[in-house]
C-alpha cells in the first residue's frame, strides 16, 4: 500500500446555521455540531482508507463558545494518526458572524475511525506522511493520546475482571 500525505485527505466544510438547528434562544444544539463533526471526520477517514469506515470513538469533544442561528459553521478536519486499521481525525469548529466577520472557536474533537473490509472486519489502511511541522506536531500529540487510550482500556479491563 502506498504511503499517503495527510494534507491530501484534510477537509474544510461550511454550514449555514438555520433555525431548525437551534434551541428557542437561537443557540446551536450540541448534537447538531456533533453530527457535523462526525460526518466531516468520516469523510477524511474515508478519503484516506478508500474503504468503508466507522466511528470507533470520540476521544474528546470540547465546546468553547456558543454558535447562533444565521452564523456560518466551518469545520476543519485533518488526519492526525494512523494505526494498522484505525485513524485519528482532529476537527476544529469555528463560527463566523456573517454581518460582522467575527470568527470564534466553537469546538474541538478527536475521533477514531476504523476501516472495514467487505466482511465488516478491520482492514489495513495506508501509512501516512506528514509534510509540515504543524502536521508532525498533531501526529506526536495523537500518538500520546493513543497511548493514553490504551492505558485507560487496560485499567477498564482490570477493573471489570475484579468485579
Amino acid at each position: 500500500m502506498e504511503r499517503k500525505s495527510a494534507k491530501d485527505t484534510s477537509l474544510v466544510v461550511s454550514y449555514l446555521v438555520m433555525p431548525a438547528d437551534t434551541n428557542p434562544a437561537g443557540n446551536v444544539h450540541g448534537g447538531v455540531i456533533m453530527k457535523h463533526i462526525d460526518n466531516t471526520a468520516g469523510i477524511v477517514a474515508y478519503r484516506h482508507a478508500r474503504a468503508n469506515v466507522v466511528t470507533a470513538s470520540i476521544d474528546r469533544l470540547d465546546f468553547h463558545n456558543p454558535a447562533f442561528v444565521g452564523e456560518l459553521l466551518t469545520l476543519k478536519a485533518s488526519l492526525n494518526y494512523v494505526g494498522r486499521s484505525s485513524m485519528e481525525i482532529g476537527v476544529r469548529v469555528e463560527a463566523e458572524n456573517l454581518l460582522s466577520g467575527e470568527v470564534r472557536h466553537i469546538a474541538s474533537a478527536y475521533l477514531t475511525f476504523v476501516s472495514l473490509d467487505e466482511n465488516h472486519r478491520p482492514r489495513a489502511v495506508p501509512e501516512v506522511r506528514f509534510d509540515s511541522e504543524e502536521a508532525c506536531r498533531r501526529n506526536n500529540e495523537a500518538i500520546e493520546r493513543n497511548r493514553l487510550r490504551k492505558l485507560e482500556k487496560q485499567k477498564e479491563k482490570a477493573h471489570t475482571l475484579k468485579c
